[in-house]
């Protein structure tokens, strides 16, 4: 055989080598449905992004365990947000253009939600829900009706924090929030619903996050003589500075907290000793047999269950998304966002945590379900938003506790 033949021989096995090899890509591709989930593994809200993603990954477990969606398997695809909106949106880019995403689950901050919805998920038709962002704006977002939620605006945590702190005596606070779309929306609807109760807000700053210092915001809302400073914040892109400095400066000695602030690393830092008695709100599902049967399947899996919140609003967030894409029976984002209100909603067979084979049997049997979850039940209204309930925490002997849940 002649060099010119070997090479062309070579190139012909070459071409057929690439075409089965992309066949069989294609077939694999053919037998999974991908799932993004857009999370802050680094960054401000690193502290709940593995918790979070932890319970994103029991849904997809489980369902796996039960057939997949329309038998095939579905595949977690994870991006991390940074907690950085142009980050969140790279992510995003990533995972519905090169990984395939048909869904995506997330992010945590309000701030990375808002631009991944405008920027990637709209634009692709990619039916998006959130089980952690909390701010007004998304409400009136205009997402084409693809931007979901599982927990609470903070329209209502506004007034349940605002109602809360009335009832714990506190009759003058200052604010110091967040600069970004969670802290001032947060920040906006708690000083409205506390002044109409009779409230007085001493002063009110917002903080830019990551500095090395907050000494001069601080020293200014000290200034007003408040016997509380009501803290929207993440501990870590911000929050932990403003405790460690409010303290050590003796600026501020009693604390208020935003949901953001729900972690046990602050106590573990700081001392349980400077922060006994502090206390705020936080998104929170009442006791329910769904909610125990969540904490037992999430502690079998990963040990523990950690004090933190977001973590039974993912997984429901996850669940909904798989059963809508299962009777959706289709990639197509707009038929899966009308399966998403419907699976979720009554009427229709109750399903619940666990309950995943259960769900796609009547879903494959014609019949309607209604799911209602971890974090409780889910009749989303017009805009995409839940109605949910609010806890109330407080740092008791160095622990986090639950005291009640507010309706």
């Amino acid at each position: 055989m002649t060099g010119q033949k070997i090479l062309k021989s070579r190139a012909a096995w070459l071409a057929i080598s690439m075409s089965l090899s992309l066949g069989c890509s294609s077939a694999a591709l053919a037998e999974q449905v991908v799932l993004g989930a857009l999370m802050p593994i680094t960054g401000g809200l690193q502290s709940y992004g593995q918790s979070s993603l932890n319970g994103i990954r029991l849904a997809v477990a489980e369902a796996n365990a039960a057939g997949g969606i329309r038998g095939k398997k579905v595949v977690l695809k994870v991006g991390d947000t940074q907690t950085k909106p142009q980050s969140a949106i790279d992510a995003a880019k990533k995972l519905v253009s090169l990984e395939g995403a048909r869904g995506l689950i997330g992010a945590l901050a309000s701030g990375s939600t808002i631009p991944v919805s405008s920027t990637v998920a709209v634009p692709s038709k990619i039916p998006q829900i959130t089980g952690a962002s909390t701010a007004p704006a998304i409400s009136t977002l205009k997402d084409n009706d693809l931007l979901f939620r599982t927990i609470p605006s903070d329209a209502y945590q506004g007034i349940a924090l605002a109602r809360l702190v009335k009832e714990k005596g506190v009759g003058k606070t200052a604010i110091i929030y967040i600069n970004n779309d969670y802290g001032v929306g947060l920040s906006e609807n708690f000083e409205k619903s506390f002044v109409a109760l009779g409230g007085v807000i001493t002063g009110k700053v917002a903080y830019e996050p990551n500095k090395a210092s907050y000494r001069g915001e601080l020293l200014r809302l000290s200034k007003g003589r408040a016997s509380h400073l009501l803290v929207i914040a993440y501990p870590d892109n911000g929050g932990m500075v403003i405790l460690k400095q409010s303290l050590e400066e003796g600026f501020f000695g009693k604390f208020i907290f935003s949901d953001g602030m729900k972690s046990a690393g602050i106590i573990s830092q700081l001392g349980a000793q400077y922060l006994n008695g502090s206390f705020g709100t936080v998104p929170q599902a009442v006791s329910s047999k769904a909610l125990d049967t969540f904490k037992k399947a999430y502690k079998a899996k990963f040990s523990e269950f950690p004090p933190k919140p977001y973590i039974d609003s993912a997984y429901d967030a996850t669940m909904i998304m798989m059963l809508a894409m299962e009777k959706a029976g289709s990639k197509d984002g707009d038929k899966i966002k009308l399966a998403i209100r419907s699976v979720a909603s009554a009427p229709g067979y109750k399903v619940s945590v666990g309950e995943y084979a259960k769900a796609i049997a009547f879903i494959r049997a014609g019949k309607d379900i209604n799911y209602e979850g971890a974090a409780g039940s889910h009749e989303f209204d017009k805009n995409g938003d839940v109605e949910g309930t609010i806890g109330h925490w407080e740092i008791q002997g160095g622990k986090i506790k639950i005291i009640k849940v507010i309706q």
